[in-house]
């Protein structure tokens, strides 16, 4: 899509957003172009975890009730539609899963002192506004997937919520340190909160959970997913030539809702 096209868009659907606020979880049906065999909506997220005004979007199947749920986190800096430009959305009509997707910011997918928690945005309101627009049961189990900060915030959200709620999860080119004082601040509220969140002091919450592990071999952060693919003897891991950009990540992305599709 052309950048002139992509903010024409942009503006077209925060202008009719805007229209419905007073709705809160107003959704716009067949907004954007949908890939062939597949139904989108979007809106706003009413919620209490940020004040950011988060937009949520959903693919399901057009063609009947999905066969379950994938809830796609991006990468710093990243929002909503990112799952939709890197060519996840695209797999929905042939993997009979339903896509969803939400505004992130750079929280990395936490509690911040800030106020905001997009960890539990996602796990307590994003999780059962989809699974009811997709017509699921409300206990139904979901698959989880990002890449870079979304990688590490979908494996953070599998370790909470464990098997009993989380089919598998795929990590792309997951943002890891192995100790605090190697990342950003943006990342972390200091010490503590990284030995709080760090994936490496929850590996045990995620051994009955199916992983995926995918990275680029000149990633940055591929020594970091190959220690944790160490921790993990069952994860699955494909580290293949490439590095931390979006043509490696979409062009993954079509084998791992079909990898969530097979645990579903």
């Amino acid at each position: 899509m052309s950048t002139g096209r992509a903010l024409r868009r942009r503006v077209v659907i925060r202008a009719a957003i805007g229209l419905g606020a007073a709705a809160g979880l107003g959704a716009l049906a067949g907004c954007g172009d949908a890939p062939d065999g597949v139904t989108l909506s979007e809106g706003v997220l009413d919620t209490r975890f940020d004040t950011d005004s988060p937009r949520w979007r959903l693919a399901v199947p057009a063609d009947g009730r999905p066969r379950g749920l994938v809830v796609a986190l991006h990468g710093a800096g990243g929002d909503a539609d990112n799952a939709f430009s890197l060519g996840y959305a695209d797999a929905v009509a042939s993997t009979g899963l339903a896509l969803a997707s939400v505004d992130g910011r750079r929280t990395y997918w936490h509690k911040r002192t800030d106020g905001s928690d997009t960890g539990a945005m996602v796990r307590d309101e994003l999780v059962p506004l989809a699974l009811e627009r997709s017509g699921l049961a409300p206990t139904s189990r979901v698959g989880l997937l990002g890449w870079s900060m979304g990688g590490f915030g979908a494996l953070l959200i599998a370790s909470d919520l464990g098997p009993r709620r989380v089919t598998g999860v795929v990590a792309a080119s997951a943002a890891l340190w192995l100790r605090g004082s190697q990342t950003p601040a943006r990342a972390y509220d200091g010490a503590a909160d990284f030995d709080r969140h760090s994936i490496f002091n929850r590996v045990d919450r995620l051994a009955d959970v199916p992983v995926r592990l995918d990275c680029g071999l000149s990633d940055p952060f591929i020594a970091a997913n190959r220690t944790l693919a160490g921790r993990l003897a069952h994860a699955e891991t494909h580290f293949e030539p490439g590095g931390h950009d979006d043509a490696w990540w979409s062009g993954h992305a079509a084998a791992e809702m079909a990898w969530l599709a097979r645990r579903t």
